[in-house]
């Protein structure tokens, strides 16, 4: 049966709208292209006119100058409505990109919002406050345990704060007059008694030089340093 009446032909595909732009703008190049040659072809036919005298001449020049640019006007005509019919196609290709954008968009909210109920159903205020309710509860009773096991074994109840706070008033005071002294304690500070030496009025230690006998702090002293011994007198 197919060889009698022939299969039937698949439908081709409707032209895109980047398909058919293309095909525009190939057309306006050719356009364009002639457009070039016509302006050639003019500026040699007003060279022969400057060229040629007046006459039947240069009236024949005319008139192929003139079949010349009759083309040329109808082909920038042709190219001006190729560019008039590219310009609605991008328009139109603008907003069908904006139709996509926006279907795209929608779909994006809708699946959005469907995984937000399905959310918002495992989730419920009610149960955030319980938990922040007992979450308070347990950190009181932590608080608690911390204060009981923080307590210390050896200091008894029944001591009494102010018997304290005088003893430590009293601690103050005496470590005060312990440190008049330049803010030195008392046991940093220097002896304050006299001194044996100046007492006992004995010489000083003698020094790396021989100190020759002689009286030194108006004191007689012998050859070695030491008090000299006076001589006693012999009686007969």
């Amino acid at each position: 049966m197919r060889r009698v009446f022939g299969a039937k032909k698949d439908k081709e595909p409707p032209p895109s709208l980047n398909d058919a732009s293309d095909r525009i703008n190939k057309r306006g190049e050719t356009v364009d292209e002639k457009i070039k040659r016509l302006d050639g072809e003019l500026a040699k036919y007003k060279e022969q006119i400057k060229k040629t005298r007046p006459g039947p001449a240069q009236e024949a020049v005319k008139a192929r100058a003139m079949r010349v640019l009759k083309q040329k006007r109808m082909y920038e005509g042709q190219r001006d409505m190729l560019y008039n019919q590219t310009f609605n196609l991008d328009q139109v290709a603008f907003a069908s990109e904006g139709i996509k954008d926006a279907q795209q968009t929608m779909s994006a909210l809708k699946s959005a919002n469907k995984e937000l109920k399905g959310m918002m159903k495992t989730v419920k205020i009610q149960d955030i406050d319980n938990l922040q309710d007992e979450m308070m509860d347990m950190m009181d009773i932590s608080n608690e345990i911390q204060e009981s096991l923080g307590r210390s074994y050896s200091v008894p109840d029944d001591i009494d704060e102010d018997d304290l706070l005088g003893e430590l008033d009293a601690l103050e005071a005496d470590m005060g007059q312990e440190t008049e002294g330049e803010g030195v304690p008392s046991y940093l500070q220097p002896d304050n008694e006299p001194d044996l030496n100046e007492e006992l009025n004995l010489p000083s230690a003698p020094s790396g030089h021989a100190v020759p006998a002689g009286r030194v702090d108006n004191q007689a002293v012998d050859e070695f340093g030491f008090p000299a011994v006076p001589n006693a007198s012999l009686r007969n």
